[in-house]
């Protein structure tokens, strides 16, 4: 993974463990959004980066990607992560 920086994205986050909950969580959100496209349910969002179409990224990659960009937000609370 050359793009983006780890460094980049633990500025956002503010540690490792943050970082790898909210890209999971995303990212398992895109998959579920690609999944039910067909179905015309529009229970996820899609994705908010530009997507290459000369290349189908990963969910995990389009996740990452947003996280760098700032187009999610998360909040931390006790619980986890929301």
């Amino acid at each position: 993974m050359i793009e983006p920086r780890i460094e980049d994205l633990l500025k956002v986050t503010g540690s490792k463990y943050t970082l790898v909950s909210v890209a999971a969580k995303r990212s398992r959100q895109i998959n579920a959004y690609f999944s039910q496209l067909g179905e015309g349910v529009s229970e996820y969002t899609p994705p908010q980066v530009p997507l290459n179409p000369e290349r189908a990224p990963k969910p995990l990659s389009i996740a990452l990607q947003e996280i760098a960009e700032g187009a999610i937000a998360f909040e931390r609370t006790s619980d986890g992560i929301k």
